[in-house]
């Protein structure tokens, strides 16, 4: 039986997790095999259990230990569940918790973009984007719309952050992903390495419409996306074979990068 644990004490050092350690604290930069993230809402959480992930504390409000608690703790035996009313937790944590439950998990073991690469035919790539809300919501629309990776450059947000795994719905658990730790050299020659062509989204003098058949029939394509504002860097869009834009209206510039990128990988992706 999990060990139900009413708070008394905000300060208690065993509460951290939760409240005072940063998302670079948690994560563990120099020993990520030891570092935590915070999952969010009974949804995300079951997925992340679903995906083998393990749990290492959970905090709720009281009144979800027989709501939408119950079916979690009964999965999680060993860990120490900490609990108290919804106020005693918001100046804990210094938000309100969504659906009132939070669980502290293991990062998993990370997974090189080689491994990713060889059975995919389709993967995002992400080049500086930052917000923690694109970088779920871009995971989301992966999950949904069939692709099988996610790449990001070494200044992506963490998808793990609590709030990207949130919006994510728990995807960030499901679809494999890596950094890259040379962007855009090293990665976009271990993507010509692993036989795929790149699609720059961009809107360039010299782009081709997303409905041009060319990328959208390539047997293994990289969908690249840029920096929430500025877009991808020059240089990465002239080492792309493909730069693809997609048409505006009405004189709107652009789309949010999560927006753009929804469209681009139902456009670019197979449906057989």
């Amino acid at each position: 039986m999990a060990e139900i644990i009413e708070i008394t004490d905000i300060n208690a050092p065993e509460l951290d997790i939760f409240a005072r350690l940063t998302e670079s604290q948690l994560r563990s930069r120099r020993e990520p095999e030891k570092g935590i993230f915070i999952a969010e809402s009974p949804k995300v959480i079951r997925v992340a259990l679903d995906a083998g992930l393990e749990p290492v504390a959970l905090l709720m409000e009281g009144r979800h230990l027989e709501g939408d608690g119950r079916e979690i703790i009964a999965r999680c035996p060993r860990i120490p569940v900490y609990t108290g009313s919804r106020e005693l937790l918001s100046g804990l944590t210094g938000y309100t918790l969504t659906r009132g439950v939070l669980c502290a998990m293991r990062r998993p073991a990370p997974v090189p973009a080689s491994e990713i690469l060889e059975n995919a035919r389709r993967v995002a790539v992400l080049e500086g984007v930052v917000d923690a809300t694109n970088i779920g919501a871009i995971f989301r629309s992966a999950a949904a719309l069939g692709l099988n990776g996610v790449l990001l450059s070494p200044t992506c947000c963490d998808p793990l952050i609590r709030r990207a795994a949130r919006v994510s719905m728990g995807t960030v658990f499901q679809i494999p992903w890596a950094y890259l730790e040379d962007w855009p050299g090293g990665g976009t020659a271990l993507l010509r390495e692993r036989g795929f062509k790149t699609a720059a989204m961009a809107l360039t003098d010299d782009s081709v419409p997303i409905d041009d058949p060319r990328p959208a029939g390539e047997p293994r394509l990289a969908i690249v996306l840029g920096a929430e504002g500025d877009g991808l860097a020059p240089s990465t869009v002239a080492a792309c074979d493909y730069t693809v834009r997609i048409p505006m209206y009405h004189g709107v510039d652009s789309l949010n990068v999560s927006a753009a990128a929804a469209v681009a990988f139902w456009a670019l992706t197979p449906r057989a």
